[in-house]
């Protein structure tokens, strides 16, 4: 199936379609290139709400996973190993040349879904990653359902299957900007996370294995402030995994966002037992975005619902096993509106 307009074409010369779906006030832009949430617009709100590309080519050759779907494994996977139904698996090491990142350098953010269903209001692509790619076992089987929903509602729905054990741990990655598109920063848009508690880092970003309460820190965001916040004269680079639950479990809410300016406000809610919050401190790309803005650091931030980051290494982390005969479901909505 492959309505739709064509957006560009691969390096080995497939051609990459986008797609329009409206409903409850919204319209967004999907690629079959990455699922990547290309585009997304609010009735009465000029601006743009995601940061993204106007070209195809400016997303393989620069994007930060602008929009994609991360995956076999979101986040870091320390040393790129671990150990699985006795088996020690070594996956492709794509950060800092020694973890792994969103399932590795050809993850599922960078390649060519298929279109399995396109109505007015909703987009369903299909992935089969085959065994052994980036290292991970067992064929997965993926799709990924963009619906809007009212009011100002967009759905991400996600399931998987594998035919052997293999780790699944999927995430929607678009960094928001709720005011100008991107042209300016967020560090005054207004944060709540609904977590106690947030997992620290080390200085290649790997958990440390605490689970630290974020009262009197830096990452208490349990009441809404502004993202701002300064120590010793530099922006606190947030890029951190929130915990929510121990597992996944009912819809709930995980977050609000309100620009400074705009008056658009919006909700995370998710099946999700943690959410990594990045407030883009590394965004920068040598290409403009979406019309003709120039993206500087902070002109996005993410908020990534997932499992917790090096789950299969730290057996007391909610954990992303998934074993033949399951069926991997997250539903993500992220709820939009204006004051």
């Amino acid at each position: 199936m492959a309505d739709g307009e064509v957006f560009g074409k691969t390096q080995e010369g497939t051609s990459i379609h986008r797609f329009s779906i409206t409903g409850g006030g919204l319209t967004a832009h999907v690629v079959n290139w990455g699922a990547v949430l290309q585009d997304l617009r609010l009735d009465g709100h000029e601006a743009p709400l995601v940061l993204g590309f106007d070209r195809f080519e400016d997303y393989p050759a620069h994007s930060p996973y602008m929009g994609a779907i991360a995956g076999r494994y979101a986040n870091r996977i320390a040393n790129g190993r671990f150990t699985l139904a006795g088996t020690q698996h070594q996956l492709d090491q794509n950060f800092l040349g020694k973890h792994t990142l969103h399932g590795g350098s050809k993850s599922f953010g960078k390649q060519v879904w298929e279109v399995l269903l396109h109505g007015d209001d909703f987009l369903t692509l299909a992935l089969h990653d085959p065994a052994g790619a980036m290292g991970f076992p067992g064929a997965l089987d993926v799709t990924c359902t963009y619906r809007m929903k009212i009011p100002g509602t967009l759905s991400v729905e996600l399931s998987a299957t594998s035919d052997e054990p293999t780790l699944c741990n999927l995430a929607h990655h678009s960094y928001f900007n709720l005011d100008d598109g991107g042209s300016g920063d967020i560090l005054d848009h207004r944060l709540m996370l609904t977590a106690a508690a947030y997992l620290p880092v080390d200085e290649e970003l790997i958990p440390t294995g605490v689970v630290k309460p974020v009262g009197g820190t830096a990452f208490d965001f349990q009441r809404a402030r502004t993202i701002r916040l300064e120590q010793e004269g530099e922006q606190v680079p947030y890029d951190h995994n929130f915990c929510l639950a121990a597992a996944r479990g009912p819809l709930k809410q995980a977050a609000w966002a309100q620009g400074s300016s705009s008056g658009v406000e919006m909700e995370v809610w998710t099946t999700e037992p943690g959410v990594q919050f990045y407030a883009g401190a590394k965004v920068a790309p040598p290409v403009p975005g979406h019309g003709g803005r120039t993206y500087k650091p902070y002109a996005g931030f993410c908020l990534e619902p997932q499992v917790w980051p090096d789950s299969p290494n730290r057996p007391y982390f909610p954990q992303a096993v998934l074993w033949p005969g399951e069926v991997y479901r997250q539903v993500t909505e992220y709820r939009f509106s204006r004051t």
